[in-house]
């Protein structure tokens, strides 16, 4: 399998960019680990989206959105610098928003990359990020008929939490914690060798 690591969104990958999100409207895919990135197709230029993405760097300005502090990378693939995925993780959630509308990581691999096991390398890179946040237990919602999604929490220690409706889009949500410490030492072996140390 191929190697893949983590890269922050910049102007260099401006066409890669839209050219992710024209494949995921053509598969009629959902957006998901944008951070957003898809009001670049609507109300908002690539350039626009970056500088959303710095301003969700200041606190003040986050309370004023009512956002939780977040980071958006492309996940890229070594042997062609090709993105195959986006992930959002998100820290320093209050209580209240965890128990509303908001989880800790969000991703997604692009339609044509999908079935080759990108999901779960990018979950895993995703810990990894939120431990170097401090986070000790991070909170994840798939809608119930996800099939795939729904797997790849699960091999990476997700452990359900309840099954409700979802307030923000009216469609049955699992919801899932998984215990960043120990599954980056339970799936180290199996997911390290696939991950480029940047």
């Amino acid at each position: 399998m191929d190697r893949l690591f983590l890269e922050e969104p910049s102007a260099k990958r401006k066409q890669e960019a839209i050219d992710y999100l024209k494949e995921t409207v053509k598969y009629q895919s959902d957006f998901n680990g944008t951070g957003c990135m898809e009001r670049c197709l609507d109300d908002l230029s690539y350039e626009e989206w970056l500088d959303e993405l710095e301003h969700r760097k200041d606190i003040e300005y986050l309370n004023i959105i009512g956002r939780c502090e977040s980071k958006t990378f492309f996940v890229v693939r070594e042997n062609d610098d090709e993105i195959v995925g986006m992930l959002n993780i998100r820290y320093n959630i209050s209580k209240e928003r965890l128990n509303t509308w908001a989880s800790h990581i969000g991703y997604g691999i692009r339609p044509k990359e999908r079935r080759k096991g990108y999901a779960k390398i990018t979950l895993y890179l995703g810990l990894l990020e939120e431990q170097k946040l401090g986070e000790k237990r991070v909170l994840l919602e798939c809608i119930v008929d996800n099939v795939g999604s729904n797997k790849t929490i699960l091999a990476l220690g997700g452990k359900v939490e309840k099954t409700k409706l979802d307030n923000y889009d009216n469609k049955m949500t699992n919801y899932y914690w998984i215990d960043v410490d120990n599954s980056i030492e339970q799936y180290s072996n199996e997911y390290m060798k696939y991950i480029v140390k940047t």
